[in-house]
């Protein structure tokens, strides 16, 4: 760990705060849940933050507590898992054995393409895929073996595409469900794939994929804007298209996501505009590769940058011009609501807060029982509700399993 400079407590988060970023007082103070006041007082001493507040602010300066307060680093709780032990089984080869003849190209395209779908659309997607899932990961697999030595290169080409493709899914899966550690292994695995296929764009897809497991990573937004610049720098050998500006545009938001995550505002804002936005207008709102990439997607990231930031009224302007309707994924649609309600959740508006919490329940409960934030924002509403929303946010609470 970096010399912590000797400093007391208070003088130490500003410090930080300056460091980081160079973030404004009313930005940290709205995003630790406090008056910006009340934060000018905690740095020039004249108040000492309690326990539970010097970890918010540590959390949001993007430091350990024990940068506030000694030199040593605390250790952090594992993650939850939990991925569906059939799942797991079959990615990580414990399935059952496949002796039939393999599957041929189309009916597997077919199923991947029905999986991929299920994921994007449904309201009940964990429990659904999870059907899904074991069988066509057990028999695409045996396909590619059973393709890896046959003189039909189309044939194999095909499946080792269609094998990129649901390893692209079950990454999305993983890491949603709580196992980055098979999320990772997917992600290369559709790498791998992509290259024996021969084919760039999904090659792109796989950098993206790998990309999204590293910002899932505490630590990882160097490592993720490094492997999207390196795709987007392969991508410039491959002919002009659509589905070309589509994934470059994808990999500039993981760009984009690394250095919000990495507190780099401005850099982050002027990627967006510079590079994601004109690739947005050539390949149109589209989804290619699953990304959902397109000028919708575009504006939904410049929302998740200004509400990271704390800049909840910029977050809120921006969030009227985009219309969600017109995105192909759930997901998509879940995380715009996520940071709206969180917007509002930074201006204390819990009106506004429980209606957004009520339209992530319709969208997904699955998704909002697995969002840290989203069951932050209830267990907050829970603390200082008025009498007048109580029961509501009670209910919900009680309906997500957090109560």
């Amino acid at each position: 760990m970096a010399e912590t400079p000797k400093l007391p407590i208070g003088a130490r988060i500003r410090y930080y705060r300056k460091k980081h970023g160079n973030r404004s007082l009313v930005a940290v103070a709205g995003l630790c849940s406090i008056s910006e006041r009340y934060l000018s007082m905690i740095e020039n001493g004249k108040r000492t933050p309690s326990p539970k507040l010097l970890a918010r602010i540590a959390a949001e300066l993007d430091v350990p507590v024990a940068a506030l307060l000694s030199d040593e680093t605390p250790v952090k709780s594992p993650p939850s898992l939990t991925t569906a032990p059939d799942v797991a089984r079959a990615l990580m080869g414990y399935g059952s054995t496949r002796s039939a003849p393999a599957a041929g190209p189309a009916e597997l395209r077919e199923r991947v393409e029905t999986a991929w779908r299920v994921w994007q659309t449904s309201a009940e997607r964990f429990v659904e895929i999870e059907t899904m899932l074991p069988a066509l990961i057990e028999d695409v697999e045996h396909s590619v073996r059973a393709h890896r030595t046959s003189s039909d290169v189309t044939a194999r080409r095909d499946i080792l595409r269609l094998a990129a493709d649901l390893y692209g899914l079950l990454r999305s899966y993983c890491r949603r469900s709580g196992r980055l550690d098979l999320s990772l292994m997917a992600a290369d695995r559709a790498r791998r794939a992509a290259e024996e296929a021969d084919d760039p764009i999904r090659l792109a897809a796989a950098h993206w994929n790998l990309g999204h497991c590293l910002l899932s990573q505490d630590g990882g937004a160097q490592e993720a804007e490094e492997v999207a610049r390196i795709a987007v720098d392969a991508l410039q050998a491959v002919p002009d298209s659509a589905d070309k500006a589509a994934m470059q545009g994808a990999l500039e938001l993981v760009r984009v996501v690394a250095e919000a995550q990495s507190k780099k505002w401005w850099d982050a804002r002027e990627r967006l505009l510079q590079e994601a936005t004109p690739l947005g207008e050539r390949a149109g709102d589209s989804n290619t590769m699953w990304t959902v990439f397109g000028p919708t997607n575009i504006h939904l990231h410049a929302l998740s940058i200004e509400m990271l930031a704390g800049h909840s009224a910029e977050g809120l302007r921006l969030a009227d011009e985009v219309d969600i309707s017109r995105l192909p994924s759930r997901e998509r649609q879940f995380t715009f609501t996520l940071d709206l309600a969180r917007c509002y959740d930074l201006r204390r508006d819990d009106a506004a807060v429980l209606v957004h919490l009520l339209d992530l329940e319709k969208l997904s409960s699955e998704d909002m029982a697995r969002s840290p934030l989203a069951v932050e924002m209830v267990t907050g509403l829970l603390q200082r509700v008025r009498p007048t929303y109580r029961r509501q946010v009670s209910n919900l609470a009680e309906r997500l399993g957090i109560a």
